[in-house]
């Protein structure tokens, strides 16, 4: 099954998507999820539902997120460059130096590249310590262009999107280092989930329902969600570091994040199915984190929550994760939807 999970976040990070862009990636997934042999219905806002019939009433749902992080082009400089703006939270000192492509709405793509505003150690006295940040930063776009004209000539404009090379990697020793792990990790594992299912005939006890949100890193993203849906399972990144004790290799489970607690039983059986399976798991807090499922409780779902997913150091920056923190996540789920 990790062959296939893997393949899944090969083609999804291959995807440009950042949050308001996603209408090829969900595309590919619902596509993908109707090869499995699933129902599917997009909502109005662009978010994909995928339904697995059960043997009662109950609705379960799991949620990840296939929009990423971004930038876009807040306006063209008189030297050519572009000024932009962030979609989302991207930790913007990162993005020095990294790959950008430049979508325009007529669907003309150029690459370009991501610069201090004092790039050069040669010329800049500050290059090596000046703030980095949406006003002290520009793109450098790789064609000749020397005015603001001649990247109006370009059919360039304001709004246009600017997605970031993920730059993916897979490692021989298991590590999956790539941008945007939050949460096409995720969305992957679900299609995996997905994929055990429809190879194996199974018809689970509750009917399961899976959305892949769109507008997640802006806050919104799962705040429609079936009405059927009694309780929903986000499946997004574990965070590591300071005072938390997930790794790399764990299913992080999460009591209590900015938006406030968790479902304190659906929490707990997470916590008992982990041990009774032996998985690798972390019980952690985060308190600059909300997910799809804050963001359905707050759009006014009647629902039960909580929030799972696989440790991902470095989050809105380089991140990376290791396949045992995948396949334990993957585990710990089929464990919830067979128990």
């Amino acid at each position: 099954m990790n062959a296939y999970i893997l393949s899944i976040l090969k083609d999804i990070m291959a995807i440009d998507s950042p949050s308001g862009y996603t209408k090829e990636v969900i595309q590919y997934c619902q596509k993908e999820a109707q090869n499995l042999g699933f129902e599917t219905k997009l909502t109005n806002k662009g978010n994909l539902q995928i339904f697995v019939n059960g043997q009662d009433d109950y609705t379960v749902g799991f949620c990840a997120h296939v929009d990423t992080l971004g930038l876009m082009v807040r306006s063209i400089k008189d030297n050519g460059t572009l000024a932009f703006t962030n979609v989302g939270g991207p930790i913007i000192p990162t993005l020095d130096g990294e790959y950008c492509r430049i979508i325009t709405r007529n669907q003309q793509i150029y690459t370009g590249t991501i610069l201090s505003n004092s790039p050069a150690a040669h010329v800049y006295e500050d290059a090596k310590n000046k703030e980095r940040t949406c006003d002290t930063m520009h793109i450098r776009i790789d064609e000749k262009v020397k005015t603001k004209e001649d990247v109006q000539q370009l059919d360039i404009c304001n709004g246009d999107y600017i997605a970031i090379d993920p730059k993916t990697t897979i490692t021989d020793s298991g590590f999956i280092k790539s941008r945007f792990l939050d949460d096409k990790m995720s969305v992957a594992i679900l299609f995996g989930v997905l994929k055990h299912l429809s190879q194996n005939h199974i018809q689970p006890k509750h009917n399961l329902y899976f959305m892949i949100s769109t507008f997640e890193e802006v806050g919104h993203g799962s705040s429609y969600i079936d009405h059927h849906v009694d309780e929903l399972i986000a499946v997004d990144m574990g965070c590591i570091g300071q005072d938390l004790s997930c790794s790399e290799y764990d299913v992080s489970i999460c009591a209590k994040d900015s938006s406030g607690p968790y479902d304190y039983e659906i929490t707990s059986t997470f916590i008992e199915l982990a041990k009774t399976h032996n998985l690798q798991y972390a019980v952690d807090v985060y308190p600059f984190y909300s997910s799809d499922v804050s963001a359905a409780l707050r759009g006014g779902q009647n629902i039960k929550g909580a929030l799972i997913g696989p440790g991902v150091h470095a989050s809105h920056g380089m991140e990376r994760t290791h396949m045992q923190a995948v396949e334990n996540t993957y585990q710990l789920i089929l464990a919830y939807i067979n128990k």
